[in-house]
């Protein structure tokens, strides 16, 4: 195992390399995940590309202030501490396996367009230089309990809770077919909040790869992880917004604007108790209880997305493991 961690301060080129990859994961997941909040606004023509991206930026970055306050939980949890022995996770050639296997997949899913989770990723890096640094050591209990059944009970929830809500708000005449400026008002606050709501979420997931690592505070760690966040965002957010906006299920203001309150309210409730939900589950997963309470789900679309969830794991799984075994070879 390398062992730069315990006796010898870390290589200049190690903690360069470490920084690197959680930044870009941290783009990847800007470029991937900032418009989710913010799809169902374009998909219901209430606004346009442009407006809409500068919204999910601006909130997005409002979540990410507000983690700073407070995701010790999480933080722990990504770091890998518990999942595998302490003294593993503490090595900076373990997180830099991790961040680059979960941002080598997540770049590649951004390329091709599919709206996949960073969580879900970054569960992948962690099991898979955990089994192949320390595979009897790898503790299974804390990987359902943490991480498998909120990623797995989450996308099933919203369905139920998005069919529920919509047809609820309708009948109480909250949320019509048609634009109001009421409803155009409520559909940007709501939009607004999902992103806010996965700021708050991912934001410790990729910090936890950096503190104690490369010398820096929790607030400095997450800044960046933030500025990163906003760039890749604002650079390369296009496909995966056409995706979500256009190809999962036609939008109406109303049935947008109950996609997004349910995405807002389950990711909330999920950071306030420190469960690492997916926001792409979340957000996929109403869409799609719209659509299919609707009966305009787009199932040709949706069965790609969801095989390219159960393939993204696996595959940073594989590449955080190749990248252990090479710095094993190298460190």
């Amino acid at each position: 195992m390398p062992n730069s961690a315990y006796n010898s301060p870390l290589p200049v080129v190690l903690t360069a390399l470490l920084l690197f990859a959680a930044l870009a994961i941290a783009y990847a997941n800007g470029a991937n995940a900032n418009f989710k909040g913010v799809a169902s606004l374009l998909g219901s023509g209430t606004l346009g590309y442009g407006p809409c991206i500068a919204w999910a930026s601006l909130t997005t970055a409002a979540g990410c202030i507000v983690a700073l306050l407070g995701s010790t939980v999480m933080l722990q949890a990504f770091s890998g501490k518990g999942l595998v022995p302490e003294d593993l996770a503490a090595q900076p050639t373990f997180l830099f396996a991790v961040a680059g296997g979960a941002g080598l997949a997540n770049l590649l899913a951004t390329r091709l367009g599919f709206p996949v989770s960073t969580t879900h990723m970054l569960l992948g890096g962690l099991m898979g230089t955990g089994l192949a640094a320390s595979p009897d050591r790898l503790q299974l209990a804390t990987l359902w309990d943490t991480f498998a059944q909120p990623l797995l009970l989450a996308p099933p929830l919203a369905i139920l809770v998005a069919a529920s809500l919509h047809l609820l708000l309708r009948r109480l005449q909250l949320a019509p077919d048609h634009r109001t400026p009421w409803l155009d008002r409520l559909h940007g606050l709501s939009a607004g909040a999902v992103c806010f709501a996965r700021g708050m979420n991912d934001t410790p997931k990729m910090a936890a790869l950096l503190i104690g690592i490369v010398s820096l505070s929790t607030r400095t760690a997450m800044l960046l992880i933030a500025a990163a966040m906003a760039i890749g965002g604002l650079i390369s957010a296009r496909q995966v917004a056409h995706t979500l906006a256009h190809k999962i299920t036609d939008l109406n203001p109303g049935q947008g604007f109950s996609a997004n309150l349910t995405t807002a309210v389950l990711v909330i409730l999920g950071s306030l108790k420190g469960l690492p939900l997916s926001t792409t589950h979340v957000t996929v997963g109403a869409l799609l209880g719209i659509g299919i309470s609707t009966q305009q789900a787009r199932w040709q679309t949706v069965l790609p997305v969801l095989a390219a969830w159960v393939i993204t794991l696996p595959a940073a799984a594989v590449l955080s493991a190749s990248l252990w075994k090479l710095g094993c070879l190298f460190i």
